[in-house]
């Protein structure tokens, strides 16, 4: 994860190298616990999830305290589940694991619990592209694992399922006329050169 993550003024995430953004999806609640700088480290926000070929990105209507958006490695995703309760929204519930900086030990940084709550209009386009993708990514990790002659690295590169073929998934998805999400034919921004290189946290007030 990456708390604050580098933003266009019109709230975009700014892209990685190589980096696809498939969907964004409006009306959505996001909760996220251990967030450094929010009392209790509990957030819970409305706002816009970008997915992209390498992260899922939540960016909040309006600032929780010094929280603005969440930056969640697909590649770091685990125990994601959907679930349709009877009495309350739809949701995908999971975990995923911090992205540790460089030169810092991964003990002092500890597993994040989120949910993605849909409270306007179906999901029935985002949550087969989110459990697609994170299908793709775990794929393309293993196979990459297996050619390479190298023992595993002890920190995982998240930006390395920029390399998962995403193209034939976004022509064939499914578009389901009760969600609101938003598939992105062509990229969003085509005339930024900006381009991010590594996971870096930036603080609130630099973000939009």
């Amino acid at each position: 994860m990456a708390l604050n993550p580098q933003l266009f003024p019109n709230g975009m995430p700014v892209p990685f190298l190589n980096e696809m953004f498939v969907l964004a999806r409006d009306g959505v609640e996001f909760e996220i616990d251990k967030v450094p700088g929010n009392h209790g480290g509990h957030v819970k926000a409305k706002g816009t999830i970008y997915l992209s070929n390498i992260r899922m990105v939540f960016v909040a209507s309006k600032p929780v305290g010094e929280f603005v958006a969440f930056d969640v490695p697909l590649l770091f995703v685990h125990g994601e589940k959907f679930n349709q309760p009877i009495f309350f929204c739809n949701n995908i519930a999971g975990q995923v694991e911090p992205v540790v900086p460089e030169n810092q030990p991964a003990a002092l940084f500890s597993t994040h619990s989120f949910k993605i709550l849909f409270k306007e209009g179906g999901c029935g386009t985002f949550v087969p592209l989110f459990f697609n993708l994170i299908s793709s990514v775990r794929q393309y990790n293993r196979q990459q694992q297996q050619a390479s002659s190298m023992p595993e690295p002890p920190r995982t590169d998240p930006l390395q399922a920029a390399q998962t073929p995403v193209d034939e998934m976004i022509r064939h998805a499914y578009v389901d006329p009760n969600d609101p999400t938003r598939i992105f034919l062509q990229q969003p921004t085509p005339e930024s050169q900006l381009r991010r290189r590594t996971y870096q946290s930036r603080p609130a007030e630099h973000s939009m």
